[in-house]
């Protein structure tokens, strides 16, 4: 798990590691995908079964769970829940965080976790996650200082600079610098 505020890194951590761990030789690539399971409902997320038909429909997260567990794929895949927690449907993880790694639906299937995937969250806070949860997951926390507001508009500058040009990116450096560090026209907790 990822915790910190919105805006401290967490994403751009997940997305330089990957990259790095992708560069070592004899490795498969690694591929983020992501999902926020708090903009579904939990029927949504996992899988219903229909009135109508009677017939399973799977869910988001179980559709891609099996997608990234699947033997014959190429890559290491870091499934990433980004946004908040919520007892409803993490707790349904329980089995997939604990030694057995295995997501258990509803209708009886059991889709194991393999060695090529791994299960992370990127959240603000714990404040909804049982401590049964908790304890099966190791944290990071990053702090809102550990980035600042110099890293964040000092990195769109190279960008700038490589992508227009130097005398741009230094423009544009002087004036934020001025008007972020010196006049702190936004502050970090």
């Amino acid at each position: 798990m990822l915790l910190g505020l919105s805006m401290t890194g967490k994403t751009t951590i997940l997305s330089i590691l990957t990259e790095v761990l992708s560069e070592v030789p004899g490795r498969l690539t690694y591929r983020i995908i992501k999902m926020n399971p708090k903009a579904i409902t939990d029927k949504e997320m996992y899988g219903v079964k229909s009135e109508i038909s009677d017939d399973w429909i799977p869910g988001v997260f179980s559709t891609l769970w099996q997608k990234c567990n699947s033997r014959s794929s190429k890559f290491n895949i870091w499934l990433t829940c980004d946004g908040p927690v919520d007892a409803i449907w993490i707790e349904n993880l329980n089995t997939v965080l604990d030694d057995n790694k295995i997501l258990t639906l509803a209708n009886g299937e059991r889709i194991p976790m393999t060695d090529q995937c791994k299960l992370v969250f990127e959240v603000e806070n714990l404040n909804n996650a049982s401590p049964a949860t908790v304890s099966r997951c190791g944290q990071i926390y990053i702090s809102p200082n550990d980035l600042g507001t110099s890293a964040v508009y000092e990195g769109w500058c190279q960008l700038r600079a490589l992508e227009r040009s130097q005398d741009e990116a230094n423009i544009l450096r002087k004036y934020l610098k001025k008007y972020f560090d010196d006049f702190k026209i936004v502050q970090t907790l």
